[in-house]
């Protein structure tokens, strides 16, 4: 049976959110009768991700608010 698994790709500093925030992606493992299909992408959350979606102003692309804003591709 296939299995499902939310993990930590990368961890930085939020300047608008004031503390470190990690990217996190949900993946499916396949079953192990097929061993050779790679791991699959479901989606992508930020950490803090509920707490700036509460904010009256567009944060970045990982809240859902603002699109044209990616902080974890900054840099």
């Amino acid at each position: 049976m296939a299995e499902k698994h939310w993990e930590t790709i990368k961890v930085q500093y939020c300047d608008r959110a004031g503390c470190e925030v990690s990217l996190e992606a949900e993946f499916v493992y396949p079953a192990e009768f097929m061993p050779d299909q790679p791991a699959r992408l479901l989606s992508k959350r930020c950490s803090r991700g509920l707490e700036c979606n509460m904010w009256n102003s567009m944060t970045c692309v990982w809240a859902g608010t603002n699109p044209m804003r990616d902080p974890f591709t900054q840099k």
